[in-house]
């Protein structure tokens, strides 16, 4: 990309926001121009708003470090300043929705880790690999919207993106039923074990909603685009357990699978180690290279030791064995905050650029 596109980060001072920073430092097509938070942030060179709540091992990037906050609700002034923005702010629900489609509709597209618009029908939710068919239902957004260059466009729930890569490749075996239990780390929750110390020797077998994100989002994903729609798929049945563990960073599924048509191992190895989505086929600077990689050890994939596959970007998987009751189980391990939440937006944002749908204003 010749000339790099501004692009701001709002609620850039929580976790996935510092995470969406430090992967923007020297990145070769954007360029972090602001960063918006609460108003209480408001003012603040960004290095002073998140003092003593930086949760990276790497330091604060210094080009983001004397940025002015920005409040996230002075739409105005944000929108001046930047091409497009990265949203991961912290608010209700309904209140996000509202912000991100002002925002779009003050001709800014977002790129969002928030949940708020994962069902709006023309919304597409994307893991860049899989369905990025699914940004041609922008252009039925933008007229419900009244936007020319506006847009919204979101990722998907963290505990799904290790699986449901795995699960793509397998498609046209006819996966029928899936049960997955995920183990995912506290920086899920935006908190790291230092603040968390409930969760130092302890696991806890309840994330509120999070089951049910697992179970729906992948037939959205998997879903095909009918009259300005898409329209969730039906199959598989998918059964989720989702636990938190005393784990920095790193989701790891244990996932069992049937098929209509059963194959063969060597067909599922095959077919996960030939597996190329478009951003690897273009090229693009995020993407890894392989996107899924099979360990044939025994105890692998491990969590600390395989998170950052791909500079956190690529799926790792292993155990692929008979299972008993369905057809075939495995382990997928996926880094939540890179792959799960702001390196799936960065890589998004590198595929609608690349598609034409973000440009300079």
């Amino acid at each position: 990309m010749r000339n790099k596109l501004k692009v701001g980060v709002l609620g850039a001072t929580g976790m996935v926001g510092q995470r969406f920073v430090s992967l923007l430092e020297g990145h070769p097509w954007f360029e972090l121009t602001a960063v918006a938070a609460s108003a209480s942030s408001a003012g603040k060179s960004y290095a002073d708003a998140v003092a003593g709540r930086w949760t990276l091992t790497t330091p604060v990037p210094a080009a983001a470090a004397g940025l002015a906050v920005g409040n996230a609700s002075d739409i105005g002034a944000i929108a001046d300043r930047v091409d497009f923005v990265f949203c991961a702010v912290d608010m209700p629900k309904d209140a996000t929705a509202k912000l991100e489609e002002d925002y779009a509709r003050a001709e800014t597209p977002v790129v969002s880790n928030n949940s708020a618009h994962r069902w709006t029908p023309d919304v597409p939710m994307m893991i860049p690999e899989i369905n990025a068919d699914h940004a041609a239902v922008i252009e039925a957004q933008r007229r419900r919207l009244g936007a020319n260059r506006g847009f919204i466009a979101v990722k998907p729930n963290c505990s799904i993106q290790s699986y449901v890569p795995a699960i793509h490749p397998l498609l046209g075996f006819g996966p029928t039923r899936i049960i997955v239990t995920t183990y995912q780390a506290v920086s899920g929750a935006g908190k790291t074990l230092e603040t968390w110390p409930e969760m130092v020797d302890n696991v806890i077998p309840f994330i509120k909603g999070e089951e049910e994100k697992s179970e729906t989002e992948p037939l959205k994903i998997w879903g095909t685009l009918s009259g300005g729609k898409i329209q969730t798929a039906t199959a598989p049945v998918i059964s989720a357990q989702c636990y938190r563990v005393p784990v920095s960073d790193g989701h790891l599924a244990a996932v069992s699978v049937a098929f209509e048509r059963k194959p063969t191992r060597d067909q599922i190895l095959s077919a996960w180690k030939e597996f190329a989505g478009k951003p690897q086929q273009l090229a693009l600077p995020s993407a890894p290279r392989p996107f899924l990689h099979y360990f044939e050890q025994d105890d692998r994939p491990q969590t600390r030791l395989d998170r950052d596959a791909g500079r956190g970007q690529a799926v790792t998987l292993g155990r692929l064995r008979p299972d008993p009751i369905f057809d075939w189980r495995f382990a997928a391990l996926s880094h939540n905050t890179v792959r799960g939440a702001a390196g799936g937006g960065v890589l998004t944002a590198e595929l609608l650029a690349s598609d034409g749908y973000l440009a300079a204003k």
